[in-house]
């Protein structure tokens, strides 16, 4: 098994795509598995179409799921904060991807993004996996 860790900044941004660093990583690797796990606990992975609006329409669902209200028990960090803690519940920190021939089976619009609500930590990790086939 090949496994690399990736640092991104974030900025303010919801979502942030990693579709490209996963398609250069599986790479020349033929047929597997592609393990992408976010170690953070404010944070999950997403397969979604991006450049379409699907961005901000994740974003009002998580408010509308996850209010950025400050109504939460944990309390440390910014107001609101304890949303960030509930995220990976619904938004899981790791996904597994088919690989075929070293590229990763997406969709035609299928986007592996990176969704974080967290403002105070914009500097994220990222590992990716790669399971050959037997």
């Amino acid at each position: 098994m090949k496994s690399e860790t990736f640092e991104i900044h974030t900025g303010t941004e919801l979502v942030t795509n990693l579709t490209a660093q996963i398609r250069r990583f599986c790479r020349g690797h033929g047929d597997g598995l592609c393990h992408v796990f976010v170690p953070h606990a404010t944070a999950g992975l997403a397969i979604i179409e991006t450049g379409a609006g699907s961005e901000s329409d994740l974003a009002d669902a998580v408010d509308r799921l996850l209010p950025p209200d400050d109504v939460y028990r944990h309390r440390h960090g910014s107001p609101g904060h304890g949303r960030d803690h509930v995220l990976p519940a619904f938004i899981a920190p790791s996904m597994s991807i088919p690989v075929d021939g070293g590229e990763p089976d997406l969709g035609t619009w299928q986007s592996v993004v990176l969704v974080d609500t967290n403002v105070d930590n914009q500097h994220r990790r990222f590992r990716l996996s790669f399971l050959p086939a037997a």
